[in-house]
């Protein structure tokens, strides 16, 4: 685990996970758990939506891409992912991420993540054809009796909707350093709103009514 968490100069945070696991009878008090991490490209992207000068778009391969040259360096997308994967550079200051190997898609060629990866753990395509090999791959680990085998990211209850980059885990997201339901920032934003509208609404009753009582 070298890298420590994604930023600005870390686009992929491979990390080894010790877990210790609660007595289950079997004798095995720890898991080895391995995790890639790497930005989600959601399907509802906070960063993206938070972006005043139009610098975050999806680009023609449905990836959400960071344009370096339009990015004016405010910052407002790093907080507004609730994954924590945007970055700003502190010689630039602008805000950068997995491209996702935009060069490389671009001339036809797999991102280099999925090229290197030895093991074929981490896979690119297709994104609806992937779903489909990972819901055959829980299929089997089930089988093989790892029933806690489930994917994250994918036909959840979340405002980030889909995750494009989605994982195949098993255990608890929070384990792994992943929120266990990851919503954008501005549903919080509006839930505080209608709070401040509805205690700003009662103030002002309640000062109305003083002032009227006073009068009588």
């Amino acid at each position: 685990d070298n890298t420590l968490a994604l930023s600005s100069t870390t686009w992929r945070h491979v990390a080894f996970v010790e877990h210790k696991r609660p007595e289950d009878g079997t004798g095995k008090s720890v898991d080895w758990l391995m995790m890639s991490d790497v930005c989600k490209h959601c399907t509802h992207a906070g960063c993206m939506e938070a972006c005043p000068t139009g610098a975050i778009i999806r680009n023609e391969f449905g990836d959400v891409y960071v344009q370096p040259d339009i990015c004016n360096g405010c910052g407002y997308c790093v907080p507004s992912c609730p994954f924590g994967v945007i970055g700003r550079n502190h010689e630039t200051g602008n805000a950068s991420k997995c491209t996702l190997c935009y060069d490389r898609q671009k001339i036809g060629i797999e991102p280099a993540c999925a090229k290197a990866c030895p093991t074929d753990s981490i896979l690119f395509g297709d994104v609806d054809e992937l779903k489909e090999k990972a819901r055959k791959r829980v299929d089997t680990l089930h089988e093989r009796g790892q029933s806690a085998a489930y994917l994250y990211g994918v036909n959840e209850d979340t405002s980030v909707g889909d995750l494009n980059a989605f994982f195949l885990l098993t255990d608890k997201p929070s384990v792994y350093n992943l929120p266990e339901k990851p919503h954008l920032p501005q549903d919080n934003i509006a839930a505080g709103l209608w709070a401040s509208l509805a205690t700003a609404t009662f103030l002002t009753l309640a000062t109305a009514v003083s002032l009227l009582w006073r009068k009588g």
